[in-house]
């Protein structure tokens, strides 16, 4: 694979995924009631526990992207 495609693709990988996570984090702030009750239909969560949850898997995202698309992406710029 050519280094200068793979290089603007992490780019774009990165950019997206940052992109939702700015979403999800939108909605959780502003739009939190309409989301607890979405997901209220389907689980049986406390608010503690929604909140927690969504903290915990915000932050498992982010370090997902950090870990497959921004590593990878400075490694392959610095060489």
């Amino acid at each position: 694979m050519h280094g200068h495609f793979l290089l603007h693709f992490l780019i774009w990988c990165t950019v997206v995924n940052y992109a939702v996570l700015f979403v999800w984090f939108g909605i959780f702030v502003f739009a939190r009631g309409w989301l607890y009750r979405l997901h209220g239909r389907w689980f049986r969560l406390s608010q503690e526990e929604f909140d927690r949850i969504h903290y915990a898997a915000m932050a498992a995202y982010k370090i997902g992207i950090l870990l497959f698309n921004l590593a990878p992406l400075i490694a392959i710029h610095l060489v």
